[in-house]
């Protein structure tokens, strides 16, 4: 018999219905020097039975083993496959669990063609629950290329993340060689053997190809390992596991990769643990505690800097053994969005609790100044209301107390206040009952409140897809609603009455109503039916459930709910707007604004409708928007929101379109509307085809690109710079231009212009709207888009330290920060009057002229500000990290930059410093900064839009 070139190693324990698929995936592969070792851990079902069949039915393909007794584990049955493995290469597979059909050619091609000791490809989580199967990729960032490196060190989230077994291949020399072993008797053992085979391994090679699809069951009877944290002994494995680990790279000296793991442990290992506490009893959170008290011990300080705050929070609490106030941080923490605590505010800054402040690490961890509680709508977070009492008479009626945090004292006591208890069906909302507080009032730091509710007389469920009924407490402050979840706390409502309800349908399908603690510790309400009930009865009702009658109405239910769902899907609004709403007639004077993908009342697109406006120009204003509460826009316009089927429909019959970064890319512009493109900046960066990320998309992709570029009809620019890079970057026709300069530009070039003739500024309404000293001169800190590395927009914290500002400048200077759009900025309170957060001002035009000066980085804003002739200062503090790792840039703003170019904190406020002295030794640069890059730019261009397509008429 051949000896094949791999061993797969398939564990089994009380697994005989799925095993067969498991082995088969294996057998399937398209790679067939390989067998299968099916090691039983002593199963009490027939697995062993169905491994022997296997085996007889591959000879020489498959071969079987049991172990004498159960081990509890797997590390054992996979070490025992190791030991019995003949092949050049080593892999494991789990018996509920699939390889990919290629995963064997992919690793061992990649394993000969680098030499590498073990080779590791992308696990995908398969949710077979779910309705549709749905997969995640399994840390896709490492795998996003093949790689090969020489060391761990290299790639330190490898063995911080990817810590499976499963989706590797291994070299069984190598295996050999270093006695790689499973630990036995504990679990969590992939996370020691696979950090031994990487701190052993001479070379890791990474693939890009799914090799493992490992499937999650989340309503199996009985919980994996990892899902069974109720369980103590589960923890203790976890952070036994986690000790011999860092015992292994404390004996290599890989103490800066022991870092990245206490970094992961304090974001992933201790946070599964953490969310259930509000859940557990007394004994087990103080055997948690002792245990993680223990292992936190070891973990480096400055881990807590690297991890989420509520992360940091929870575990310095839970060390300080502050139960007060850990609890309500792991709720935050369960519940993104959630505020549980009253917090303290001190010297300026906003902790979560008033404890622990006298120790140094205890106010930095728990400053939580940066989340914006104090600045932030209280709408735009969910106050914690815990139950502090349940009564019920035991029929139908019950009487509940709560307390809802008042975090900073936010809700005054001259604040009007009421409010409604609610039970909502959680299936889809399908009804909701109210009842009014019979009481709501201030109690220290929180509001408590009391409601009454005749569940029985009121409440009529279904009684069979509205089986869980949520509980709310709405509260109206001022006008405003505030809507919070009702958590259960330290009452026992598990031992309260069922009471009894009169469901719509039958009794016999439920017929009482019972108070339970959710997932997350909220108060609901399960139906059920009385237990007195014969079980013939019973059977009936569970017969009836499954009959073909229960699965039509489902079949239907569910079909509605997927029409509804196809309505308002993307692909059936595209199909109706070209096939329905682009038959209709195109509408004279009919014009779409939109500014900045519909977020704001801004821009050029503003500019060119004031100026319609003022001229009298007879036409009919659309403008679009994006969220659920459009501000900031006229009295006098129609709104649509973006993506509605009103919006696809004013598009589709539009005379003109006019925004200024892109309409849905997917629709057709008609040829009897004119697309007039204003965009928002003239470029350093590199744009469209030009961009390195676009030159790698596909031919297809390109194509689809070009296709939206080219429906401009007319591109707005201001300078040749311009025309020689936004034109061609998007490709476009010469004859597409239009040499007008911005609109949103006219208002800066007449302030210039005023100002030079009078020889004063003119401040506004602004400035007093703002509550800004005239005495004191206005900077503008207005810097480009921040992203983190995966793209995704975050929280922008300034690069220097705004507190210090406000200590050197506050007395002569009001700082203004004015983010990117995509980001919002958070202030600590002590600089409240001196450092002003203006992002949420749509229109930028207005801080422009109210500015003294400017700070920015790369944002084109610079090219605008410069029309006014005023200083700028350029905080370049990752330069050549944004010049040359991102998208590159046209120019080098350090020889072009019409004002000082500073790269750190003591650079820029020295800058600040010399404003004046800048403004005189500037004056040149910025004299031909405009002259490269806005020699349009003459205050006159929404007249001359205006004058071409709506007063002399319209046209291409």
């Amino acid at each position: 018999m051949p000896v094949p070139d791999v061993s797969v190693v398939v564990i089994v324990y009380n697994d005989a219905g799925r095993l067969p698929t498991a082995v088969q995936s294996v057998l399937g592969q398209t790679y067939q020097s390989v067998e299968v070792l099916i090691v039983d851990d002593c199963s009490k079902d027939r697995s062993f039975q169905v491994a022997k069949e296997l085996e007889a039915a591959h000879p020489g393909r498959v071969r079987a083993f049991q172990l004498p007794e159960n081990s509890g584990g797997c590390g054992a049955p996979r070490n025992y496959g190791i030991s019995e493995a003949l092949g050049a290469y080593v892999m494991f597979l789990d018996s509920d669990d699939v390889l990919e059909k290629n995963a064997c050619r992919n690793m061992i091609a990649a394993a000969e063609r680098t030499d590498a000791d073990l080779v590791s490809g992308m696990c995908v989580r398969v949710y077979v629950d779910s309705r549709h199967a749905k997969t995640v990729e399994w840390y896709p960032w490492l795998y996003s290329r093949s790689r090969t490196i020489e060391s761990i060190t290299e790639l330190p989230d490898l063995l911080v993340f990817d810590t499976l077994s499963t989706n590797k291949c291994y070299r069984r020399s190598f295996v050999l060689e270093h006695n790689l072993q499973f630990p036995v008797g504990i679990h969590y053992e992939d996370l020691l053997f696979s950090a031994q085979a990487y701190v052993a391994a001479g070379r890791i090679a990474l693939i890009p190809n799914h090799v493992y699809f490992w499937n999650i069951s989340e309503k199996a009877s009985t919980k994996s390992i990892s899902n069974r944290r109720h369980e103590i002994a589960n923890f203790e494995h976890r952070v036994e596991i986690h000790r011999r680990v860092d015992e292994l790279l404390q004996a290599n000296g890989y103490e800066d990769l022991k870092f990245h793991k206490d970094v992961k442990f304090l974001k992933h290992d201790l946070v599964l643990h953490l969310r259930d506490l509000p859940l557990v009893d007394h004994e087990y959170r103080r055997e948690f505690r002792d245990l993680a008290d223990a292992y936190l011990a070891a973990v480096a300080p400055d881990a807590y800097d690297e991890v989420q705050p509520f992360q940091a929070i929870c575990a310095y609490l839970l060390r300080r053994n502050d139960w007060a106030n850990l609890l309500p941080a792991a709720q935050a923490l369960a519940s993104p969005g959630k505020l549980t605590s009253s917090l303290v505010e001190r010297d300026g800054r906003v902790y979560w609790c008033a404890e622990h402040l006298d120790d140094p690490e205890g106010a930095r961890i728990l400053d939580v100044t940066g989340l914006g509680y104090h600045t932030r709508p209280l709408t735009s977070f969910s106050l914690g209301n815990r139950l502090t009492s349940y009564l019920d008479n035991g029929v139908g009626k019950v009487r509940l107390s709560g307390s809802v945090v008042n975090p900073l004292g936010r809700v005054t006591a001259d604040a009007k206040l009421a409010g409604t208890l609610e039970l909502r069906a959680r299936r889809t909302s399908l009804q909701s009952f109210r009842f009014p507080l019979t009481s709501l009032a201030h109690d220290g730091d929180a509001l408590k409140w009391t409601a009454e509710a005749d569940i029985a007389g009121t409440l009529r469920p279904l009684g069979v897809i509205d089986a869980v009924w949520d509980v709310w407490v709405n509260l109206e402050v001022d006008g405003e609603t505030l809507r919070t979840r009702v958590a259960v706390g330290s009452i026992d409502v598990d031992s309260a009455h069922a009471l009894q309800v009169r469901p719509r349908l039958s009794r016999l399908v439920a017929d009482r109503i019972k108070p339970s603690a959710s997932k997350k510790g909220n108060l609901s309400y399960v139906l059920a039916a009385e237990s007195r009930l014969s079980a013939r009865t019973q059977n009936l009702i569970q017969h009836a459930l499954q009959s073909k009658a229960a699965d039509l109405t489902k079949t239907s239910l569910r079909k509605v709910r997927k029409a509804k769902k196809d309505l308002h899907s993307g692909r059936t609004k595209i199909r109706v707007y070209h096939e329905v709403f682009s038959k209709l007639p195109v509408k004279k004077g009919l014009v779409v604004f939109e500014s900045h993908l519909g977020k704001q009342y801004s821009d050029s697109p503003k500019a060119i409708y004031e100026e319609m406006r003022r001229q009298g120009v007879q036409f009919k204003a659309v403008w679009s928007y994006a969220g659920n509460q459009p501000t900031g826009f006229p009295d006098d316009v129609t709104l649509v929101k973006r993506w509605s089927y009103p919006y696809l429909r004013a598009l589709a019959q539009a005379e003109f379109w006019i925004d200024n970064q892109g309409f849905p890319l997917k629709l057709t512009k008609r040829d009897e509307t004119t697309y007039i493109q204003t965009w928002h900046g003239s470029a350093l960066k590199r744009m469209g085809f030009h961009e390195p990320r676009l030159k790698l998309r596909s031919r297809a992709g390109q194509d689809d690109f070009q296709r939206t570029l080219d429906r401009f009809d007319h591109f707005l620019i201001r300078s040749e710079h311009d025309a020689e890079t936004l034109a061609k970057g998007f490709r476009l026709r010469p004859e597409v231009l239009t040499r007008t300069g911005y609109p949103r530009n006219d208002k800066l070039v007449a302030a210039r212009k005023r100002e030079a003739e009078t020889g004063s500024r003119e401040r506004g309404a602004l400035a007093a709207e703002l509550g800004i000293d005239e005495a004191k001169t206005v900077l503008l800190y207005a810097p480009t888009f921040r992203a983190n590395a995966q793209g995704t927009v975050k929280r922008f914290e300034p690069p220097f330290d705004v507190e210090d500002f406000a200590w050197r400048f506050g007395d002569r200077y009001t700082l203004l920060i004015r983010s990117h759009y995509l980001n919002q900025v958070v202030l600590p309170p002590s600089v409240q009057g001196r450092v002003l957060d203006v992002t949420g001002l749509h229109d930028i035009t207005p801080l422009l002229a109210l500015a003294d000066g400017l700070i920015t980085d790369y944002s084109s804003v610079m090219f605008d500000y410069s029309l006014l002739d005023r200083p700028m200062i350029f905080f370049a503090y990752d330069y050549e990290e944004y010049a040359n790792e991102t998208r590159g840039t046209y120019f080098d703003l350090r020889e072009k930059a019409p004002g000082p170019v500073v790269t750190t904190e003591s650079e820029l406020f020295a800058a600040i410093d010399e404003l004046k002295a800048t403004d005189t030794e500037y004056a040149e640069a910025r004299r031909r900064f405009v002259a490269g890059f806005g020699e349009y730019d003459q205050g006159d261009a929404a007249q001359q839009i205006v004058a071409k397509f709506f007063t002399s008429g319209s046209g291409k």
